[in-house]
Order: C-alpha cells, then structure tokens, then sequence
C-alpha cells in the first residue's frame, strides 16, 4: 500500500503510481486514519484512481470505510466522454439520503408523549427486512414514480408544493427513462414505496442542542431545544436490482475494461457509450424512487405527528432533503480547466457554497444544508456548505459517521436488548425496533465518533457546522 504523507492538516495524499491516473486523497484526523486503515478502505482509494477519466484525486471522506468496488465515504469525478459512469462507484442503495423535518414544538412538549408517537410512526411507516408497502401500485404508477419523482407524491396528495423547493434536484433526477428498468426491479419496486427498510435506515426525533452559529441556525429556522424529525432511507430493493442488472450487464459487455482494471467491481461504462446513457437513466429512475419514498414516509409522519401532538400538516416543515449513493453530471474547475463530469458520490453528500445555483433561494446566501447523522446514541449535525469543498471534494462533504465493524461482528460484540436498555438508561433515548439484531448491528460502539468527522470536514473548511441535533428516539427497521 502507498504511503500516506500529510499535505495540511487533516488532508493526507497518497502518491500517484503504477496505473494511477491521479493521487489518492484521505480527509482525516489521525485518529480517524488508524480507524480507516483497518479495513481495504486505501486500498479501495488506490483502485479507484486508476478509472480513465478521473480528475483531481481519488478522495476519501472522514467517514470513509470499506464497501463494493469503490469504498463508502468515496468521491470521484470521471469525465463524461474520456471516463464513464460506474455502477459500484454509486452503490446498491441508490439515493439513500436524509431529510430534516421541523416542528414548532419544544422538547418539553414532546418527552411525556414519545412512547405513543413512536408507537403510531411505526403503525403507519412499515419497517424492516422484507416489509412491503401500504400503498400498492399498478406498473404504470410506478413507471409514473420513476419518472416524475416527488412531484408525483406531491399531485397524488402526498405532501404540499413546498416540499419540493428544499430538497436536492427539487425531488426529481431529470432524463429518467423507466423503459431502462428490468421488470424485476419493475415487480420489487410496486409494493416498497412508503417503508422504511432496515439496517441503517431510521427514524429519528431529535431535539437541537449545540448551536454552533446562531445567525445560520435563525437562517435555516432553528432555535435550541427545537423538535425534529429526520428519515434516513432510499430505494429499497428496487435500487439494489437496479444496480445488480447493470453491474451484471456492464461487467458482460466490458470484459476487456475489467481486465485492465485492479478490481472488477470497478467495471464502468464507457462516457458517451449508450451503455452509460442507459445506467444513467435507470439510476435517475432508482433516484427518483427514493425521492417519492421518502416524500410518502413524511406524509405519514406529519399524519402521526397530527394524531399523537394536534399538529397541522403543513407546521412540519422540510428543512432540505439530501442524496448519497448517486452520481451527477456536474461541471467543475480541473486541472486543466473546466470539464463536465460524473461525481460519484457513494456515501457521501452534496454540500454546495453559498450562492450556488444549485442551492435553494431560501438558502442561497448561507450554503446549502448539509445532514449528517450519526448514529442512535449521538444523534446528528447540521452543517452549510462552504466554497473549499468545490476545490477540495467536487462540492462534497460526508454522509454520517460511518462504521468502524461490519454488522456481523456488531451482532458478535453486542446484544440488541442491551443497547436498547442502555441508551434507555444512560441517555434517555426511546428505542423502538423491528428487530432486536439489527439494534445490536446498529450499536453506537459500530461507528466513528460523529464529533470526530464533523470537525474534520469544518477544518477543512467542506462544510461549516451549525448545531448538534440530540436523539430523543429512534425507530430501526
């Protein structure tokens, strides 16, 4: 493995070498590198840098671990006629992302109800492995889904006109083409809008604790001990077949690309083939999937939140809404110029500088916001974009904590009931669950210190913290 030399403070480059196209990049503190290079996650840096195409650097986020191909946590921009698009470089859960909700409510309002409004989240928004729909659709409803994303939710009565203004892409990838989808992800996706799923997709209240910046937070409409809501999900197994379908049939088509490449799930299809074009709009359609399933999943939660605390429907608003597991057809500065390119963003999230085009007006003098859960036990934070991310990262900033144990070890290490209990017990935290396995699988000793990654990306001036959001409780699938 090439040696890491430290360029700046928490920004760690590995030498160009070999088949590399570009170096590698790691945005770490020490203490988060020993954790990074316990798994193939530099390894994985190293491969990926050999892509055709690729500009700047092969990057790791703080939060990056070992995943398919390309590690989680990794970014990487292949220009879109020497590169190509690579169906590992995005993921099998396509736009899995997370949305912040507001409520008008205080803490206090909250803490002597949250049994019962966790009890009727989890009756109305199914969740855990294999859990199907409450809303079936027809095959063309779906088609109608893949296509016109949140604004279908939106028309079919799922939500209000705003919603769509405050999340990434306004809640539809455009030039998604449902006739690129198999009828195998057509038949798993018909009976999954609406669910939760599992592993390390939740549910969360949470209150605002830290504040960071109080001109940001008055801003983005927050204020200390403010209820939320945050949904973490994406398109289920819809996206997983999506992203099975081309990998099976790129890796078929490519052969002689695999043999060049260090690692075949780097497989990618070639910029400006139709290949490329095709993947594209199969992945907007799984992007778009997850963007109605998260808009359904919060109807039914300001349904809940109506039921159990008198809200209105329209007193929770959507802060933002953002994507990881995606690649964009963006246009960045290079080395040599301005070039258009597929940010692949596995594991990582969008994090725009004030006055970007791409930021919602409501936001746009302040940067985009950025969400970054952690994990059950340290709740999340809110960060802005900042204008180094577009020179250090393609405009990019972490997705989470990320892990530091695979789920089969988690459950080896720990005992759902007990962290359960603990987090109960010590911190005050509601658990609830469909499985207690998955709540061992989930334990906060399976992540990095959210602090820890946070303060990394502020470093390094990516994305600006705001506040600190703290669990009141949780629903795992």
């Amino acid at each position: 493995m090439s040696e890491l030399e430290e360029v700046d403070e928490n920004i760690w480059e590995m030498k160009k070498e070999g088949g590399m196209n570009v170096p590698g990049r790691v945005y770490a503190s020490k203490k988060l590198l020993e954790q990074i290079k316990q798994d193939r996650t530099l390894e994985q840096i190293k491969n990926v840098a050999h892509l055709p195409g690729i500009q700047k650097h092969s990057i790791a986020m703080p939060d990056a671990h070992q995943g398919y191909g390309f590690p989680i946590g990794g970014v990487a921009a292949l220009d879109t006629e020497e590169g190509g698009i690579s169906p590992g470089g995005v993921g099998y859960d396509i736009n899995c992302g997370v949305r912040l909700v507001k409520t008008p409510l205080k803490a206090s309002e909250v803490r002597g109800k949250l049994k019962e409004l966790l009890n009727v989240l989890f009756q109305k928004i199914p969740s855990g492995v294999g859990k199907g729909s409450r809303f079936s659709l027809s095959k063309n409803e779906l088609k109608e889904v893949l296509e016109e994303g949140a604004e279908w939710a939106i028309e079919n009565g799922y939500g209000v006109e705003k919603d769509l203004k405050t999340v990434e892409e306004n809640g539809r990838m455009s030039g998604a083409d449902a006739g690129e989808v198999s009828e195998k992800a057509l038949n798993r996706g018909k009976e999954q809008v609406g669910c939760l799923g599992a592993g390390n997709h939740f549910l969360e209240i949470e209150k605002v604790g830290n504040i960071d910046n109080e001109e940001i937070a008055k801003e983005f409409g927050l204020q200390e001990d403010q209820v939320c809501l945050m949904i973490h999900t994406g398109s289920r197994g819809f996206g997983h077949q999506v992203c099975t379908d081309y990998l099976r049939e790129t890796e078929k088509k490519y052969k002689n690309v695999v043999r060049k490449l260090p690692d075949k799930e780097l497989v990618y299809a070639p910029g400006g083939s139709k290949m490329a074009d095709r993947y594209f709009k199969a992945m907007s359609c799984a992007v778009n999937f997850a963007f109605v399933n998260r808009q359904v999943i919060m109807h039914q939660a300001r349904e809940a939140f109506g039921e159990v605390l008198g809200l209105d429907y329209e007193d929770m608003e959507l802060l933002y809404g953002v994507c990881h597991n995606v690649a964009k057809k963006e246009t960045h500065k290079t080395n040599d110029g301005r070039r258009k390119v597929y940010v692949h963003r596995k594991g990582a999230t969008r994090a725009f500088p004030p006055d970007h085009k791409k930021v919602p007006k409501k936001y746009r003098k302040v940067g985009q916001p950025v969400l970054i859960p952690g994990n059950m036990g340290e709740g999340s934070y809110l960060l802005r974009g900042k204008e180094k991310s577009m020179e250090l990262s393609f405009g990019t900033a972490p997705h989470g904590s990320g892990r530091t144990m695979s789920r089969t070890k988690a459950k080896g290490k720990f005992w759902g009931e007990t962290v359960a209990r603990d987090l109960k017990e010590k911190k005050d935290i509601l658990v609830k669950a469909a499985s207690m396995p998955v709540v061992a699988e989930e334990a906060p000793g399976a992540y990095k210190n959210l602090r820890d990654v946070v303060d990394v990306s502020d470093d390094i001036g990516v994305a600006e913290k705001v506040l600190k959001l703290d669990t009141m409780g949780v629903i795992k699938g």
